[in-house]
């Protein structure tokens, strides 16, 4: 069986994609690379996401995932509870902060006023790293469509080429039977 030369992937973009390789979008032109190079385009995209990260995000991300969770709103029901009780029922008249609990409802604005601009950082960041995480299922996406492609190419043209090897041989061989038959019937 003959060797096949090296698959031209940019070549065979244009019957993939209807556009010349170099008119492919910058995506599609490095997987069209990596797959021509026998290169991968796998990686693990949280680490590159995470080698990006500032101080503030890792602090917004951690922030918003403690404000979001169960230890977050335990903790925060027996502050509350702790202080309902100790400015009514045990300082009664030299409560710090007595009903109707101003001072209490001044820190809760306060962490409100503060939490929410660190949970929408957070979410932002989140938003951003989806984006990311989808161009890059999109790139893995598109190098197995192509290699998928490609396999397919390579498939048919070894079966043409078997094909063609078949219809040698049998020519071959009517070619020998006709010989035979022309000297036998003399």
């Amino acid at each position: 069986m003959s060797h096949l030369p090296p698959f031209d992937y940019l070549t065979s973009s244009a019957r993939w994609f209807g556009t010349e390789g170099a008119k492919l979008n910058q995506t599609a032109r490095r997987v069209l690379e990596r797959a021509t190079r026998r290169a991968t385009v796998t990686e693990d995209i949280n680490e590159r996401i995470d080698a990006k990260t500032t101080f503030g995000q890792r602090l917004a991300d951690k922030v918003a995932a403690f404000g979001g969770s169960w230890t977050f709103i335990i903790v925060f029901v027996a502050i509350l509870v702790a202080w309902v009780v100790l400015n009514s029922l045990l300082l009664g008249r030299s409560a710090v902060d007595p009903y109707p609990y101003i001072f209490l409802n001044l820190m809760l604005s306060m962490l409100a006023a503060f939490q929410a601009p660190v949970i929408m950082m957070s979410q932002n960041r989140q938003s951003s790293k989806d984006r990311e995480m989808a161009a890059y299922d999109y790139e893995v996406n598109l190098k197995a469509e192509v290699e998928i492609l490609a396999l397919h190419e390579k498939l048919d043209s070894l079966r043409n080429e078997q094909v063609m090897q078949l219809l040698t041989q049998q020519q071959a061989q009517i070619d020998l039977l006709t010989r035979l038959i022309k000297e036998g019937g003399k």
